[in-house]
This record gives C-alpha cells, structure tokens and sequence, in this order.
C-alpha cells in the first residue's frame, strides 16, 4: 500500500514505500514532488513537455494545504494543456469564486473557472463545506467538483457524492485521473448552456402571471337583444 510520511521542520524523513522506490525527502518536499512526476510523465521533471495548448484552454482551480500536493495536482494539470490557478485553502477559494462576502472578491461575470479539485482534509474549512457553498450558489453550481483525499473514509465519499461532487479520489492523484476531468467539464458547460433557456421559460411564466387578469366577456341577455 501506497503510503508517505509526513515532513517535520528541522529533520529529514523517509518515505518506506511510494511508488515503488524508497528515497529521502527534505523538508521543502521536493524530491517528493520530482519522483511523482517522474512516475506519472515516464521522464524526469525538468524535461516533461507541457503538452499541447488547447485552443480553449479550460481552467481548473486546485484548492490545497499541502505545498507538495498543490505541486504536483498543478504540473499533473499543466501536463494535460489545462490552465491552472492554485490555493491553499477553502476561504482562499471562496475568495476567488466571489463567495466570500468578507474579502474583495473576483467578479463573478468574469470569472472563468471551469472545473474545482479540492483536497477534503483542510484546515478552517473542508472540502466538503467548500463543495456545499458551490452548490449554493446559483451561478456556480454547474460547476464540477473533484475531492481528493489520502483517506479512504466511505462515509465521507458517500457524503461529498451526495453533496454534488463528480468524483472523489484517492491520493496520490494519478495522470490517468486527471484525463477523466474533460469529461466532467463538458458536463458542466452542457448544464450551463442548459440553464440560460430554462430562466428564460421562467421568466416568460413570470411575467404571464403578473399581467392582470382580464375580466370574463360579457355576453348579452336575451331581453336585450330583444329591445335591439
């Protein structure tokens, strides 16, 4: 089983068993950060290729507390032509999709975020309650969400799923999960291209109910026509 120790301040630790090799990690995590690319892009980290640049390049944000993870999720990211913004935690986030009611926030007509990969494990905020106020907000609940974790908890799975999450995967994320993303983000655009004709209809409903009723026609009385 897959497994790393955590980097203590002031000391060198050793990872006994991940991804096949065992090495010594400094403090700054960067030997960790060189062997997984080395893993996952078959070439040392210095020499991996970008890939090709899309014409539409989508955009992911990666929501991290651990230096080492943001790394590697956003070289995994940029290896597959994705455009990439990084932070170390839920308020960051927040910060960034303009849901933070405390802090200046980015527009949100401008703002081009098309999918959102969060660790769950996070200090302040989870990825679970980041993943909640995505959904609450109805201009940003199309997007997809990914959790990653390190922990294999099914209740917490079950839980972020049910919340609306795309997928929750297990650390360390892999290149093979990163080429599933294009498909949840083209779910995603599918359902916001969806949504601006559904509030049109509703609109349209809305304003037929507000128009005031209009009082029955009247027909005329026998006697009436009568007299005529």
């Amino acid at each position: 089983m897959n497994s790393v120790v955590g980097v203590s301040a002031g000391k060198t630790e050793r990872t006994e068993e991940f991804l096949g090799a065992n090495w010594e990690m400094g403090r700054d995590g960067g030997v960790l950060l060189q062997r997984v690319l080395e893993k996952e892009s078959g070439s040392s980290s210095s020499e991996v290729s970008e890939g090709p640049v899309a014409s539409s390049q989508f955009h992911v944000l990666a929501v991290d507390d651990s230096m080492v993870d943001r790394k590697v999720i956003e070289r995994l990211l940029k290896i597959s032509a994705y455009k990439v913004t990084t932070v170390d935690s839920g308020r960051r986030a927040l910060e960034f999709l303009g849901l933070d009611e405390d802090h200046n926030s980015v527009e949100l007509d401008n703002l081009n975020v098309n999918m959102i990969i969060t660790d769950y494990c996070m200090p302040g905020m989870t990825g679970y309650d980041l993943l909640k106020r995505i959904k609450e907000s109805n201009k940003l609940k199309e997007i997809p969400v990914v959790i990653m974790s390190s922990e294999n908890v099914v209740p917490r799975i079950n839980r972020c799923l049910e919340e609306g999450a795309e997928e929750f995967i297990l650390k360390p994320v892999k290149l093979a999960d990163v080429e599933r993303f294009k498909g949840h983000i083209i779910k995603g655009l599918s359902k916001e291209q969806q949504q601006p004709a559904s509030n049109k209809r509703k609109s349209m409903s809305e304003d037929l109910d507000d128009l005031p009723a209009q009082p029955p026609e009247r027909r005329p009385r026998l006697g009436e026509l009568s007299g005529a």
